[in-house]
């Protein structure tokens, strides 16, 4: 029998506690699997799944937000322990864009069914993420409102937007020199955004990808777009024609180098702010990551 050990983050969502964990148990109980459940905070993610790896679990599931996920992700990346989801958080894109079970009892039964697959994780500086890096507008919106939240006491979606107009007023630039599939681009430049796998930019399936197998990093970034043009930009993507516009970056590649005249740039990473020092160094790592509950990823659209 499998041993099982489901991370649960008191923080995620609308917040989980004893009640919930005790929930879990119950179905993965009813379920006939052998299961330990945690709540854990912040930092104690990561480490009650490193502490599992260690005491060889066979599954380490992490009940959460896309924030959880890829702590737990960055554990298990390169081992034989599988991650399993419970999608507990707000938007849960990982989730998903893997196809895996929203509803909890739902999602319960697939882990138990065992079906895995092997997927793609993205690196920067020796960070691990599951969706997507960033740096420019996103990290400054991020960083605004978690000031927001801890200083003022607004909730997340009144903050975010709070956040995202501050940003929009300030609207500061980044020059930087990316390399990618042996070519060199200059920009400047109000974003950088780096996915693990392809994204749709393009229609009303905007933001979300095929799979996750697809051995490929994305990088999209426009030329020197003011307000008015990156508006111009976005319903360029809604109707599709995001592709022709002659001052936005489209590329995929194994490897990108960003960088910067910056002596720390802060990037956001699968939501999670951090500094890093330039060069940033990504790098995709194909089917490092074992994912049970879900069918075999699909390929991302060409």
């Amino acid at each position: 029998m499998k041993r099982i050990v489901v991370v649960v983050n008191e923080g995620s969502g609308h917040g989980n506690d004893e009640a919930l964990a005790e929930r879990v148990r119950g179905l993965f109980q009813a379920a006939g699997a052998a299961v330990e459940v945690i709540l854990a905070r912040g930092s104690e993610v990561g480490a009650r799944a490193e502490r599992a790896v260690a005491q060889q679990a066979d599954v380490v599931v992490a009940g959460g937000g896309d924030g959880t996920v890829s702590a737990v992700a960055a554990v298990l990346a390169g081992s034989e322990t599988a991650l399993g989801v419970l999608p507990l958080g707000t938007l849960n894109h990982f989730a998903k864009d893997l196809g895996l079970p929203l509803a909890l009892d739902e999602a319960v039964a697939s882990i138990v069914a065992g079906r895995t697959s092997h997927i793609d994780v993205g690196e920067v500086n020796g960070r691990v993420f599951i969706n997507n890096s960033s740096l420019g507008l996103y990290p400054d919106i991020v960083r605004e409102r978690e000031r927001q939240q801890r200083r003022i006491g607004r909730g997340k979606w009144p903050a975010l937007v709070w956040a995202g107009v501050s940003a929009l007023r300030r609207y500061p630039f980044l020059n930087v020199r990316i390399f990618a599939l042996g070519r060199e681009h200059l920009r400047r430049t109000p974003f950088v955004f780096i996915g693990n796998n392809e994204y749709r930019m393009e229609g009303f399936a905007i933001g979300e990808r095929n799979g996750l197998a697809g051995g490929c990093l994305s990088l999209y970034t426009a030329q020197r777009p003011g307000r008015l043009r990156l508006v111009q930009l976005a319903i360029r993507a809604l109707v599709g024609r995001l592709r022709q516009a002659r001052d936005f970056d489209i590329v995929l590649a194994a490897e990108i180098i960003v960088e910067s005249r910056h002596h720390r740039l802060r990037v956001a990473s699968d939501g999670e702010v951090t500094y890093m020092t330039p060069p940033l160094r990504y790098r995709i790592r194909p089917a490092s990551l074992i994912v049970i509950g879900t069918d075999k990823p699909r390929r991302p659209h060409s």
